[in-house]
């Protein structure tokens, strides 16, 4: 089968949305499907709702003999015009594969009407759904008001254990000293960087470090705005700021620290907690989004609600106090990794879907 990928910018960027895609990408193409990927250039979103009446691209779309074409819902403000165009022209079902909405995201009250009308109109344009949780799948049915078919495909785990034992997790958990707290997403608003600043500055100094791992250039004024807040608040002596960091540095990194906290405003689901637990570190997000999903509270790791920061630094506080609780929870976070599905079968049953709704009778029983 012949399936088209539409992306924004490389499909090699940093961040879970597009590991989620390579690895869907990399699947697909390695059981027997070819992929052509159909990139369009990074731009801010009133830029992207002009690419909507690029000829050039819709040609390409139409011309090309696909069996199917995915979009990376991440796209939505380029497409949400241009798909009732390109079903004009074309046979083949138009897909969404669905990270997180982007009117989930915490933004400017004058402009998230917008970004809502603009991602209902692209959801209501295409023939069925593939999530990345739960959750998202709710969000997309309560902003799309439609009912299309629809499969939740967690994000898988790389097979092949992390090579941490648990006496290993139970000894680190138990070393004296500060808590040593990893951050790992980009440097954007949404992550929640400013949260955990604020909570590392209700803690004693010689209760927690930091280590900030993520790109700077995603949003130079937000980062720069982090590293005031930081010496305001007192904390930058505390702080790593590592930057983006190759693979194998970050897993130096999981194995070394006991807590990952990512406080994101929202999240479809997260990979990079998922990720941490493999190396039995305990994942602290938010109760927003997909996070649920994959953190127990109390059990495999903490949620707090969205931006609270004093929920947070109650909870690391209640950690650097409680080792042994503290070592077996990062036991059961590593072995709830070992149960979750691998990529492989996240690919599997992505590829089934897609082979199920290419078929000739797809596009007639949308219409009914």
């Amino acid at each position: 089968m012949h399936i088209g990928l539409i992306i924004y910018g490389s499909l090699e960027t940093r961040s879970g949305g597009y590991l989620y895609d390579r690895q869907l990408v990399a699947y697909l193409r390695d059981h027997g499907d070819e992929v052509t990927l159909y990139p369009l250039p990074w731009r801010n979103y009133p830029r992207h709702l002009l690419q909507n009446f690029q000829r050039r691209f819709l040609h390409a779309l139409s011309q090309d003999n696909l069996d199917l074409i995915l979009q990376d819902e991440l796209n939505h403000p380029s497409l949400f015009l241009l798909n009732a165009r390109l079903k004009a022209r074309v046979s083949y079902p138009i897909l969404a594969l669905v990270h997180h909405l982007r009117s989930d995201e915490a933004q400017a009250a004058a402009f998230r009407p917008v970004v809502r009308a603009v991602e209902r109109r692209y959801l209501r344009s295409v023939d069925g759904f593939i999530c990345n949780s739960r959750a998202t799948l709710a969000s997309v049915r309560a902003l799309a008001g439609v009912q299309r078919p629809a499969i939740v495909a967690h994000p898988g785990r790389t097979p092949g254990a992390p090579p941490i034992t648990d006496a290993a997790i139970r000894a680190r958990a138990r070393e004296s000293g500060p808590l040593r707290l990893l951050f790992v997403g980009n440097l954007i608003p949404r992550k929640g960087l400013h949260t955990l600043l604020q909570a590392l500055a209700q803690m004693p100094e010689h209760m927690a470090r930091l280590t900030i791992v993520g790109d700077p250039e995603m949003d130079p004024r937000y980062s720069q705005r982090m590293q005031r807040m930081a010496r305001r608040l007192g904390v930058h002596t505390r702080l790593t700021w590592a930057g983006p960091v190759p693979d194998p540095t970050l897993r130096r990194l999981y194995a070394h620290h006991h807590v990952l906290v990512v406080p994101s405003q929202h999240e479809g689901f997260g990979i990079v907690y998922l990720e941490a637990m493999g190396y039995g570190v305990i994942p602290i997000g938010t109760e927003a989004g997909g996070a649920g999903e994959i953190i127990r509270p109390g059990e495999t790791g903490l949620l707090i609600p969205v931006g609270d920061a004093q929920a947070l630094a109650a909870r690391l506080l209640w950690l650097h106090h409680h080792r042994a609780e503290m070592a077996e929870m990062g036991v059961a976070a590593r072995r709830a990794w070992l149960a979750h599905p691998t990529w492989q079968e996240t690919g599997e049953r992505v590829q089934a879907f897609l082979h199920l709704n290419a078929r000739a009778d797809f596009r007639p029983m949308l219409c009914k």
